[in-house]
């Protein structure tokens, strides 16, 4: 039977537009998905680069303002992989033109901005999503459906690092298109929103909410180039963010991220111990799982390594044959195909808005609690 097709709307075309638009493509080639998406229109500011990547990526159209790619009646999704200023403009616009919404990490700078984001998909009733990745590497799969069986029983610690290297030289400018990260007022945050983010999403998803933290912040250097100015100017984002806290379920948050540890371009590593079993994964080595059980025999019990290739493993059914690993872009497919059977049976596929926002009220409270050197609160507030 042939899929319905489903007409996706891109806006941005960097380094995410390039993930979300191989992942549209082949989910459906792999995955039995009741959508087959169509690359139906890019949109960018310049026009000749949407051009070129519209011509690379085989996207049909080219839009150059994404109020009129959300006005077209072709467009039947909206995918943001825009930088993080412009995603709660685009996401309300989308979910009150009755579009389905895909919105990059972290879901806004800030959760106030968030919360009108949230209101508007769910007012509208559209499926939504937020490009929380790393949830769907196989073997960080295979680490959730352990836990949600008890074979941790509770739960007593989890700590996490993303360590990268990127931004250590005095010399890289700030702002301008490619640089936007290191600009507070497009990104909102550094460390905090860009790679935190993720381990505080992961964390939530495996382990439940965060309800306090106690955080530390640093910018190692305070001045840098402008690129649209051209002049030196304070630096305003956060080069790195660590905090302790604690879960819902009385476990300790332990937690690490930063732009300046020489040698590690994306060091994303996470460590669970309860009572019964412990695990850690490295997206170093991201199809293998680490699993210690102390219900193991005494003489044989020790740290095994799991290697996440078979077909009884999370989506390794659907791809190549025992032994063959996958790699970073199937996590983006994972999640497309995710987001299309859900959204066949009317629902949406987590990571939701809602899930985002949860994310942003607890990077909000990491940056409150650098400032205050105080413990705070990350709970959404009560409505």
């Amino acid at each position: 039977m042939a899929k319905k097709k489903l007409n996706v709307g891109l806006v941005g075309y960097g380094f995410m537009g390039k993930t979300h638009s191989n992942a549209f493509l082949q989910a459906p080639r792999f995955f039995d998905t009741p959508y087959e998406p169509v690359l139906k229109a890019v949109c960018a500011r310049s026009a000749e680069k949407a051009k070129g990547f519209a011509d690379t990526w085989g996207y049909e159209s080219v839009e150059t303002d994404w109020r009129k790619l959300i006005e077209r009646k072709d467009i039947d999704v909206i995918d943001i992989a825009s930088p993080n200023n412009t995603h709660a403009e685009i996401a309300i616009a989308a979910a009150e033109a009755g579009k389905w919404v895909l919105c990059e990490k972290p879901l806004a700078r800030t959760a106030e901005e968030g919360k009108p984001m949230w209101d508007a998909v769910k007012k509208a009733g559209v499926p939504n999503m937020v490009w929380y990745n790393y949830r769907r590497v196989p073997a960080v799969v295979l680490l959730k459906q352990l836990l949600d069986e008890g074979r941790f029983g509770r739960i007593f610690h989890y700590r996490s690092q993303f360590l990268q290297d990127w931004t250590i030289s005095e010399d890289l400018p700030q702002g301008g298109q490619a640089l936007w990260r290191l600009d507070s007022a497009v990104s909102g945050s550094g460390v905090t929103g860009d790679l935190l983010a993720h381990n505080i999403d992961m964390a939530m998803w495996l382990n439940g909410q965060i309800v306090d933290v106690t955080a530390m912040t640093e910018t190692f250097i305070k001045e840098r180039m402008h690129n649209e100015t051209g002049k030196k100017q304070p630096v305003t984002i956060d080069d790195a963010a660590a905090f302790l806290g604690h879960f819902e379920n009385g476990s300790m948050a332990l937690f690490e991220s930063t732009r300046y540890a020489r040698g590690h371009k994306a060091l994303f590593t996470l460590e669970i111990n309860g009572e019964k079993a412990s695990a850690r994964w490295d997206l170093h080595d991201l199809h293998r799982l680490e699993f210690f059980d102390h219900r193991d025999e005494g003489r044989l019990r020790g740290w095994k390594s799991i290697h996440i290739t078979d077909g009884d493993h999370p989506y390794m059914k659907n791809w190549w044959v025992p032994g063959l690993q996958i790699g970073y872009e199937h996590t983006f497919i994972h999640q497309v195909a995710d987001f299309l059977i859900a959204a066949g049976a009317g629902k949406s596929a987590e990571p939701t808005f809602e899930d985002g926002l949860k994310c942003d009220y607890v990077t909000d409270a990491v940056l409150k609690s650098a400032k205050s050197k105080q413990w705070e609160s990350a709970l959404p507030p009560k409505e």
